[in-house]
């Protein structure tokens, strides 16, 4: 006989079996539409129909010959911006989240509530500025324009301090004590505490890096400067009729963010279930 613990239980697997197939959904339709004649995969509406007589590698084939194999540039560029912007990024968001929440000093929680403030601004409210500094600065068309403004994200600053502040203060003051200095005490105590943190947010802050679009679109302007997202979007025609590369080149797209979360898998659930009930 079924208790209604059991019941509950239940009724929690169902749930998260339905809204996991919702969101698988459009990966496997991307799949499938991957391996299709770019005739077949609207002709008959949206479907996850292959007809394994029909199903081809052109559309890989022609993904990676396209102009001289340009997408492995785009690829090397997002490979590149999204190692170098994730790596800056965890090195100063948990420095800065790591100060905020161990150390006391006059106006932290002011400063704390303008980095909770710039969370609810829109990044899209933000792009005519930051087009205007980037042009200043002469970073236009270059790695750099891209990296240079999301390098101290409000969310994983929020992320970090939450975290950091269940982490216990003794260890700090012993280390003072016996005479280290501040650097130390962060990079060879609370580091290594860290770790979950670190984990969860390299999933995270990579995954955002690797996806983003718009910003990269702007400040990019020569096409073996592309980025993958941006670079996809040049590769449609003016008749938006290249949907066999779009998807194709969009699985392809996806492998990296799985390879990251594979490595860094019991550290991004520990991290998350960790940061959520601390502070």
């Amino acid at each position: 006989m079924l208790t209604k613990l059991k019941v509950l239980k239940l009724i929690n697997f169902l749930t998260l079996l339905i809204l996991g197939m919702i969101i698988i959904l459009p990966f496997v339709f991307m799949i499938v539409a991957s391996f299709k004649p770019a005739r077949e995969i609207f002709a008959h509406g949206l479907n996850l129909n292959l007809n394994l007589e029909m199903m081809t590698f052109n559309n890989y084939l022609a993904l990676f010959t396209n102009r001289g194999g340009i997408y492995w540039r785009w690829f090397a560029n997002s490979v590149l911006i999204t190692i170098i912007s994730t790596a800056l990024i965890l090195l100063f968001t948990s420095m800065v989240g790591y100060g905020l929440a161990q150390y006391k000093f006059k106006g932290r929680t002011f400063v704390f509530l303008l980095v909770l403030a710039t969370m609810m601004v829109p990044g899209q409210i933000l792009l005519l500025p930051l087009f205007r500094l980037i042009t200043a600065l002469g970073l236009m068309d270059s790695y750099l324009g891209v990296i240079l403004p999301g390098l101290v994200p409000a969310t994983a600053i929020f992320f970090f301090r939450q975290y950091c502040m269940g982490l216990p203060r003794d260890y700090a003051e012993a280390a003072r004590i016996d005479g280290c200095s501040e650097g130390r005490i962060f990079w060879q105590i609370y580091v290594p505490l860290m770790k979950p943190a670190f984990g969860a947010m390299t999933i995270l802050t990579g995954m955002n890096v690797w996806n983003d679009f718009l910003w990269p679109l702007v400040v990019l302007r020569t096409t073996e400067n592309l980025t993958l997202p941006a670079g996809l979007l040049s590769a449609m025609t003016p008749y938006e009729n290249n949907f066999d590369l779009l998807f194709a080149g969009s699985v392809m797209s996806v492998i990296p963010i799985v390879i990251l979360f594979l490595f860094n898998q019991r550290a991004f659930i520990e991290g998350i279930t960790i940061g959520g009930i601390k502070g």
